[in-house]
């Protein structure tokens, strides 16, 4: 009978083992915080790997299974705590930092911005952010009860011509934000404003799922070749 194979070990490198310009840490230092990616960032706050993965593997692994900051942001810790390596105080400290972000945006948003009075005020928003995309867009702002902006969300993007959109996925962000109205944005990569069939039956019904939750959806901007169109400027909310 031949003896059993030896398991080969399989060794993770540790940060702590990397050049210094590559250790998110040192990079923060050394550069500021809004030089390091998303996964950099989450390294930093998990602070230590786990088993084979170093801090950065783990990261890595989060935003793969929740798609984005937004997404972690949104699972509680039993879901983050799923993610091999994430015990209770590395997903205690992730969310805790989350959440003072979410915070902080809201409170400089309220004391900094113009309200969002009309649909130009919205439309200049976007005007930068939307302009020359290839592909369907669609996002949302969030407004408080004096209608000022507390954080836009990207709700999905689209294939060329079409963007499929579910109404928990508008709505959860502003229960989640305590926001008191929304405002529908996408845009139309042909450069022409006007509503398709679909985008006036899709504005329908999220103007009934937020009546039902108790969210106002303001406006629904449709974002061209600089230009816009309106729902609410065109009587169709």
């Amino acid at each position: 009978m031949k003896p059993p194979k030896p398991r080969r070990y399989e060794l993770r490198e540790a940060i702590r083992q990397w050049p210094e310009s590559d250790r998110p840490r040192e990079k923060l230092s050394e550069k500021g915080p809004s030089f390091l990616s998303d996964s950099e960032l989450l390294a930093t706050i998990i602070g230590s790997g786990s088993g084979k993965k170093n801090a950065l593997d783990l990261a890595r692994a989060l935003i793969a299974k929740f798609d984005n900051l937004a997404g972690i942001e949104a699972a509680s810790i039993e879901e983050i705590r799923s993610v091999p390596g994430i015990g209770f105080n590395k997903a205690v400290n992730i969310l805790a930092a989350l959440e003072l972000g979410r915070r902080f945006t809201i409170a400089a948003s309220s004391a900094k911005t113009s309200p969002i009075r009309t649909a130009e005020d919205a439309f200049n928003h976007y005007r930068g952010s939307m302009k020359n995309l290839r592909k369907e867009v669609f996002s949302i702002m969030l407004l408080n009860t004096k209608h000022k902006l507390i954080k836009t969300v990207l709700v999905c993007e689209g294939a060329l011509n079409s963007a499929y959109v579910e109404p928990r996925e508008v709505f959860n962000p502003a229960i989640r934000a305590s926001a008191h109205g929304v405002i529908l944005t996408h845009n139309h990569p042909s450069g022409e404003p006007d509503p398709s069939d679909n985008d006036i039956s899709l504005t329908r019904r999220l103007v009934e799922a937020g009546k039902l939750m108790g969210i106002h959806v303001i406006d629904h901007l449709i974002i061209g070749d600089n230009r816009y169109y309106s729902f609410a400027d065109n009587d169709l909310l």
